[in-house]
């Protein structure tokens, strides 16, 4: 059995770069929400990153709309994005690791960070992108401690009946107890 300190740290350097969607939506500061709103269904996106003089100011994000316009009922015709979008804008660098925006978001409680290069959006990365990662990772890591599997434990419990033994062997991709084995071969 491993303790803490025997635990494999298992750490990925992932840039931001790989992972986020490029050409994000973005809207002009002066756009109204409905404008923004359009823009997002025509994209099957849920924000826009709000552009001044071509430069990120802003995000404007569904629940923004939901929150501050409609549950207020306002009509999203007759107000602007930068009265109603999220501000300042937290964003990252494309040469930083998947890891620093996982903790960016954690951070400063966000779902989204733009990526930006030389004051330019060229990119966003959500959660959603950093839990694929995060799962194929996982995956992976599965799959290197299955093939790593030592064959034989001096203890567990039986995958077919569930018994304790101190005899366990893997058979067909089952850690079996010497009873169950036996079975297994007359079968």
């Amino acid at each position: 059995m491993m303790n803490n300190s025997d635990a494999i740290h298992f750490e990925t350097r992932v840039p931001v770069r790989e992972v986020m969607q490029s050409h994000p939506t973005t809207v002009d500061v002066g756009e109204t929400v409905a404008g923004a709103a359009q823009i997002m269904c025509r994209d099957e996106v849920g924000s826009c990153i709000v552009l001044q003089n071509n430069l990120p100011t802003g995000i404007v994000t569904e629940e923004d709309i939901n929150c501050k316009v409609v549950a207020k009922d306002i009509k999203p015709s007759s107000i602007q994005v930068s009265e109603i979008m999220s501000t300042p804008l937290i964003t990252i660098g494309s040469d930083r690791l998947v890891g620093d925006a996982a903790a960016m978001m954690v951070k400063h409680r966000v779902r989204r960070l733009p990526v930006v290069e030389n004051q330019m959006v060229i990119g966003i990365v959500t959660v959603r992108d950093i839990l694929t990662v995060a799962t194929e990772v996982n995956e992976l890591l599965a799959d290197l401690i299955e093939i790593n599997r030592e064959e034989e434990y001096a203890m567990g419990v039986c995958d077919r009946c569930g018994d304790m033994s101190d005899n366990l062997s893997r058979v067909d991709n089952l850690m079996l107890c010497p009873v169950c084995r036996e079975e297994e071969q007359l079968l």
